[in-house]
């Protein structure tokens, strides 16, 4: 009976953190510039990848493959989202520019930006 719902929920965040990945998927094919496409990944990819490892996590019986899981998640959701974020910079200071229909650029008046 325990096995049988450890299954069913590995397999429920399975299904939920692969609907992510795809979404962030779909996200680098259909959005208009690298920095929309960088936030598709590292948002979506990120929660998708996070969700799968908890999965792992539900359905291994080893203590020791559970805590590194954890761990990954932590480490994966502290350090995605900060190199993104990094690499955006990055990108706009090697004069990467916004998409041409874009609204507001914060960057532009900023003297650090590039």
């Amino acid at each position: 009976m325990i096995g049988t719902v450890q299954n069913l929920v590995a397999g429920g965040l399975m299904i939920v953190g692969s609907f992510f990945v795809l979404v962030a998927a779909i996200g680098l094919l259909r959005l208009p510039d690298l920095y929309t496409r960088m936030h598709a990944a590292s948002k979506a990819g990120t929660l998708g990848s996070g969700v799968m490892i908890i999965a792992l996590a539900v359905f291994a019986e080893d203590e020791a493959t559970v805590t590194r899981a954890l761990a990954g998640v932590v480490f994966f959701l502290l350090t995605a989202p900060i190199s993104a974020h990094l690499l955006a910079k990055a990108a706009y200071a090697a004069g990467y520019r916004l998409w041409r229909h874009s609204v507001h650029d914060d960057m532009k008046d900023r003297p650090d930006a590039g």
